[in-house]
């Protein structure tokens, strides 16, 4: 209802109305535009001349970039680059001056207005020109993009006017343009930061209605402003969708609910009786690690961080934690989802030809990114480094078969490969029907990655899996396949040390006795033990009343 209400009344301060034509913002008078009279508006530009005969694209793009408009386009984003706003303004005044009119672009306008919204937090007078800018953009009959349209928002949430923010929002998307995360940002903060908890569940709501999917820093704006007004089922509420959509938190996060657990609000909300048969149900149905049904318990929390142990118990207050099982469905949708996006990248028929030779010699219990490994710690590849790995792996395995090695056919036909010993090594795998060369031109990182997923393997890799191929495979799924399946490396005075998957989810669990216990990230650092917010109640009367009711 709230966010009918949001949709249907109309906004405190009108920017522009809606559109004619769906996909066009009309122009409008805005509240923050200087009046200006007919007569010091430039007379319009005389149309350009024709280009010349025969022109090539080069010459084109000559002739574009040395024009007037092209020059002051490079100035300005150098001006972005540089963060420099007085040229940048220097520039506009003099390309609207009468002796130089310069037509500006919507990349013209939005290059200003970043820029006066990234100094509006601490300058009135930049936030003034950049509404100013805006209003002339208008005034000319430039349509704003997104971007443009963010700029302005940021605008107005640096003069601490949400209201305005969010109207541009939702004009936005009544006009056709979907508005993206970072166009909510400025009136989400803006709310938060003036403590509206209300006006910022409305941006939220409106968030999830356009399918935009709030990241850390949205999170925790809204974590942190109803933490402050004591909103106990809000909190709780965000916390669980941070157990979905984070899984684990940075330090700054870590501590704003290190601070909500040792409020006198957190320590009064939840229930001295539960139905523990309830709790037990909900943990069941959702597969473990958290129940949904509330803060249980009353009083004061005990707060602190801790470490876990290699079997998953908590080294302060002793409750183990839970391995969170994938659906077996999830793990096919996303292994034809890696098909198609692989398939997109690489010659069709060199992985269905992968896919094949796959369902001939696998399953495999391990695969080794044979590049990665051979790699490790040194500047030239190893073979019996990779034979090293092999061998270790093959005996921690179920089979004792040997694991796929993926390997790119530039180093199984050149180089070291051709050495005596090194061809031994290679023979013996493929006898064995466990190497894979990846033809030329190909990225192994398809193969190896779709290896493991279809075959519900071990992956050897340090690779940490975060360049641009796996941030399409998106945020959901492939974390929590990750933590199951990557085995990493490390290497001490007595060789090679495998870091296996842990038997535990890494993930923001809340138990049956309900305390909880929050992941912060980590380095890159194996070896170095990842820290944990540990919560639970100081008394123990809640745990004990919600054992014996499960015992009965």
């Amino acid at each position: 209802m709230r966010l009918a209400a949001a949709v249907l009344r109309p906004a405190a301060t009108v920017l522009f109305p809606l559109p004619r034509r769906p996909t066009a913002l009309r122009r409008s008078s805005l509240p923050f535009a200087r009046p200006r009279l007919h007569s010091t508006t430039p007379a319009p530009m005389p149309p350009p001349l024709p280009p010349p005969p025969n022109e090539g694209k080069a010459a084109a793009r000559r002739r574009s970039r040395d024009s007037p408009e092209g020059r002051l386009r490079h100035h300005l984003d150098t001006c972005s680059r540089d963060n420099d706003l007085p040229t940048a303004l220097r520039l506009y005044d003099a390309a609207l001056s009468p002796c130089s009119h310069v037509p500006l672009s919507v990349h013209h306008y939005n290059c200003l207005l970043y820029l006066c919204s990234n100094a509006a937090s601490s300058s009135p007078d930049a936030a003034q020109r950049g509404f100013d800018i805006f209003a002339r953009m208008e005034a000319d009959g430039v349509e704003p993009n997104e971007a443009t349209l963010t700029s302005v928002a940021r605008l107005a949430a640096a003069r601490s006017d949400p209201t305005m923010a969010f109207s541009i929002v939702r004009r936005m998307a009544a006009a056709g343009t979907p508005p993206r995360l970072r166009t909510y940002g400025p009136a989400l903060f803006a709310y938060c930061d003036a403590g509206d908890a209300d006006g910022a569940s409305e941006v939220e709501a409106h968030m999830d209605a356009s399918g935009v999917v709030p990241e850390e820093p949205e999170l925790a704006a809204l974590l942190r402003v109803n933490a402050a007004r004591g909103r106990v089922d809000q909190v709780y509420r965000l916390l669980h969708r941070a157990r979905v959509l984070l899984r684990q938190v940075n330090d700054a996060t870590a501590q704003l609910l290190e601070s909500w657990f040792a409020s006198d609000a957190a320590s009064e909300a939840g229930l001295d009786d539960w139905d523990a048969s309830k709790v037990k149900e909900a943990m069941l149905k959702g597969g473990g690690g958290w129940h949904g049904q509330g803060w249980l318990g009353k009083g004061q929390w005990s707060v602190g961080r801790s470490e876990m142990d290699k079997d998953g118990t908590c080294q302060r207050c002793g409750e183990r934690l839970v391995c969170i099982d994938i659906d077996p469905s999830e793990t096919e949708n996303f292994a034809k989802s890696l098909t198609q996006l692989a398939i997109k990248r690489e010659v069709k028929d060199n992985f269905l030809q992968f896919q094949q030779w796959l369902c001939q010699h696998g399953p495999f219990d391990a695969v080794i990114d044979a590049a990665n490994v051979g790699l490790y710690n040194r500047n030239d590849f190893s073979f019996s480094d990779v034979n090293s790995v092999v061998n270790g792996i093959q005996r921690i395995t179920k089979s004792k078969k040997l694991p796929l090695i993926v390997l790119h056919k530039k180093r199984v036909n050149g180089g070291p490969a051709k050495l005596p010993h090194n061809q031994k090594l290679l023979e013996r795998w493929q006898r064995a029907g466990a190497l894979y060369a990846t033809p030329p031109g190909s990225n192994d990182d398809w193969y190896w990655l779709y290896a493991a997923v279809s075959c519900r393997s071990l992956l050897v890799t340090n690779d940490e899996m975060r360049d641009h191929l796996f941030q399409l495979l998106g945020t959901s799924f492939f974390p929590r396949w990750k933590e199951k399946h990557q085995v990493r490396l490390t290497l001490s005075g007595s060789g090679r040390n495998f870091h296996l998957p842990p038997p535990y989810s890494i993930v923001i669990q809340e138990s049956e006795e309900g305390s909880w216990h929050v992941p912060t990230t980590s380095d890159d650092d194996i070896e170095k033990p990842r820290q944990w917010i540990c919560a639970h109640r100081k008394t123990s009367v809640a745990s004990s009343q919600g054992l014996a009711r499960l015992a009965g």
